[in-house]
């Protein structure tokens, strides 16, 4: 039951679903822009919908202006049609060239007309300008019509009589004495250029900034929907791969949410009864133990989309920022109005408020506000579900949150059972890749206390472990595997040609184990079967544990007790000052090294839970610690003292036992350094060989009577 972190383009692979049709992608966006759309700032839509009205305006200006423009191209090219294809281009350079008066039409009318050429150059696309030069009289009369006299003189020539003398004569092909007149032409009617040249600057400039417009809208709304849609995006139903089925154990978990669906589907009959309040949900437990993939299931049984956002990433370091993005997610769910929004991650949201960031209240207090029982009937469709790692034994829960909430889920670790059943079903499903007859038990008891995606990910680590070594996954693949999740990835680098670091590491963890050792030994009755059994030590080891920057380690399952009592905190205790009290008894209270930082933090947590928190060797018992409502840990004088006495005694009593076992300590070390590592059935073989050696030297040297000596032990045990 790992936790659901798959992208929507994988989950779609993994359903095996057919592709979807240009129609369902089309509407897919669409619900998409609506969505963003829906939660942008009012600034922003404003902006948008500016430039979405600005696109089809330039647009449609640029295009009437081309319209007009090809119209006026098409009157030129019927203007040349007067002269035939295969007229010759001429210009009389022998006339003199002078500047006409009135308009073009009203010259032609007034005056006989002997010749009319048309000097014309092409601008931009259609676009063109033109010289009009009438022969009349001796003389070359010259006019720069406008788009209008163009028009007219157009209809005109088709019927006048004067319409057969005109010729068109493209610029370009004028020799030079007739381009210099020309430009003298072009200076004098500079300020009346035809306002189909005006135009065709004003359209190229209007399609350019249409073309930008749509361009940039294009890439902003891409830019932002990526980004948008990686943290606030449904998930179809249809695009969640598997079933609440595929949940192994846990069935009491399991009913809690068909109840959840019981009521959102029967809600009107449970209206009638009183029972209307919004469906705000709050999943509590371990991480890795199924939070996610629940929800996930339960929208696909009920049909409803499903957003999930992590609540750590609602506080953006700027004032407001959680709660807008709060805002946004509550504004996408109405538009959707049946759907389920998936908030995970959120201890932080549970704390009291009135801390020292105000926006921290701000998010709180608006999460608040959209989980508040006051809703419109369709806000009452959406169900909030809220996750968290939330430990109220250790952490105080806002009140007002908590009474938002109608159900709460409580997860847990899976029990003995629910493990094994777990590891069998991601075993099944590389079943042709499992050694035949696979003996689980062992893998079982070493995972006490982890989580489902604990148990999915050790799976998975020996079967890369297999694959790796071309065998089938077995137990000694599992076992490997679960050292490398549960420890770490480990090295025998560090400390391998550090013979001292060695063997101060070999004496340091055989301290932790011998004490532990002792008290599992009395409980047994000397039963070897019954400690392999009992003890919670798995490994021994010299190899460095980067992870938590250990030189050496000991790899142990958790105790399956939930409950410690006064003498189990006591057993903690010497266990963990076991390492250094055999450091002192063999190196010295100057050679104790600073290896045991971490067990002497450890202890110190332990005896302040035991003296301030459960009132232990004091005459009352009383909790100190829940009077200081800051959280802090102040330590009074009294405390302090009982702490230090209770350290020095259990200190004491730990150095007294390693004292007594320093020859058994100097073996183990010794073999512990030759062979790098040792099992914990390894190290019983060891400490019971040697004891047989110890009986029978005694035994010879009359030191004892032989009926005591203990047999050897078998090396197979």
């Amino acid at each position: 039951m790992s936790e659901l972190a798959a992208k929507e383009d994988a989950v779609d692979a993994a359903t095996g679903a057919s592709p979807p049709t240009p129609w369902l992608n089309l509407k897919k966006l669409g619900a998409r822009l609506s969505d963003w759309f829906s939660i942008q700032s009012p600034a922003l839509k404003a902006m948008v919908l500016a430039v979405l009205i600005a696109i089809p305006v330039t647009g449609i200006y640029s295009f009437t202006i081309w319209q007009r423009q090809a119209a006026v191209a098409e009157q030129v090219k019927a203007m040349a049609g007067q002269t035939g294809a295969n007229a010759m281009w001429s210009f009389n350079e022998k006339l003199p060239v002078v500047f006409g008066s009135g308009s073009v039409l009203g010259f032609i009318e007034q005056h006989p007309v002997d010749r009319i050429t048309v000097v014309y150059k092409p601008l931009m696309w259609n676009v063109s300008e033109r010289i009009v030069l009438i022969e009349s009289g001796g003389k070359q009369y010259a006019y720069y019509p406008s788009d209008m006299e163009t028009k007219i003189f157009t209809e005109r020539a088709v019927n006048a009589s004067w319409g057969s003398k005109i010729d068109f004569i493209p610029r370009s092909e004028l020799s030079a004495v007739n381009q210099d007149m020309l430009e003298k032409l072009d200076e004098r009617f500079s300020g009346a250029r035809p306002q189909s040249e005006k135009d065709g600057w004003k359209a190229g400039v209007s399609g350019v900034l249409s073309a930008a417009l749509t361009l940039g809208l294009l890439g902003f709304l891409a830019f932002h929907l990526k980004g948008q849609f990686k943290s606030l995006r449904f998930i179809e139903p249809s695009q969640v791969h598997g079933s609440i089925e595929d949940l192994v154990g846990m069935d009491d978990i399991k009913s809690e949410v068909r109840q959840i669906k019981d009521q959102y589907e029967r809600r009107a009959e449970y209206a009638e009864y009183g029972i209307n309040k919004p469906f705000n949900v709050m999943f509590s437990g371990p991480a890795g133990t199924g939070k996610t993939k629940l929800a996930s299931y339960l929208a696909k049984e009920l049909g409803l989309p499903i957003l999930f956002h992590s609540a750590a990433n609602l506080e953006t370091g700027y004032v407001a920022g959680g709660s807008n993005t709060l805002a946004r997610i509550a504004s996408m769910a109405k538009r959707r109005r049946r759907c389920i929004v998936f908030l995970d991650e959120a201890q932080d949201l549970f704390m009291k408020r009135g801390g020292h960031r105000k926006f921290d209240d701000d998010t709180q207090n608006m999460l608040l506000a959209i989980l508040d029982g006051v809703r419109t009937k369709s806000d009452a469709e959406i169900i909030w579900i809220v996750a968290s790692n939330f430990n109220s034994e250790s952490m105080p829960m806002d009140e007002a949150m908590l009474r938002r909430f109608q159900m709460k889920v409580d997860f847990r670790l899976p029990n003995k059972e629910e493990r094994c059943a777990i590891i069998e079903h991601y075993l099944q499903e590389r079943s042709e890749k499992v050694a035949p007859d696979l003996d689980l038990r062992h893998m079982v008891e070493i995972t006490e206390g982890r989580s489902p995606a604990d148990l999915e990910t050790i799976v998975t680590q020996a079967g890369i472990t297999a694959v790796q070594a071309g065998i089938l996954i077995d137990a000694d693949t599992l076992m490997q595997a679960a050292e490398r999740v549960l420890v770490g990835n480990v090295n025998a680098n560090t400390t391998k040609e550090r013979e001292r670091d060695r063997r101060i590491i070999a004496v340091h963890e055989w301290g932790h184990f011998l004490v532990d050792f002792e008290l599992e030994r009395k409980r047994a009755g000397s039963d070897w079967e019954k400690i392999l059994a009992e003890m919670k030590t798995i490994k021994i080891s010299l190899k460095a544990n980067p992870r938590n920057n250990a030189l050496g380690f000991v790899f142990h399952k958790q105790g399956s007790n939930l409950l410690k009592t006064k003498a189990d905190i006591e057993h903690d205790v010497r266990v963990l000052l076991g390492g250094m009290a055999n450091e002192e008894l063999f190196f010295g209270e100057e050679g104790t090294t600073n290896g045991a930082h971490n067990d002497i933090t450890r202890v110190t947590k332990l005896l302040h839970h035991a003296v301030a928190e459960m009132g232990m060797y004091r005459k009352t018992r009383l909790n100190f610690g829940a009077l200081n409502d800051s959280g802090s840990r102040t330590v009074d004088e009294e405390t302090r003292s009982i702490m230090e006495m209770q350290s020095e005694r259990l200190y004491g009593e730990t150095k007294a036992t390693l004292s007594r076992l320093k020859p058994l300590t100097e073996h183990l070390a010794g073999k512990l350094m030759e062979q790098g590592e040792m099992s914990l059935r390894d190290a019983l073989h060891e400490i019971r060989a040697f004891e047989a050696a110890c009986q029978s030297f005694d035994s010879r040297v009359g030191l004892n009577g032989a009926g005591n000596a203990l047999p050897a032990p078998d090396p197979a045990s």
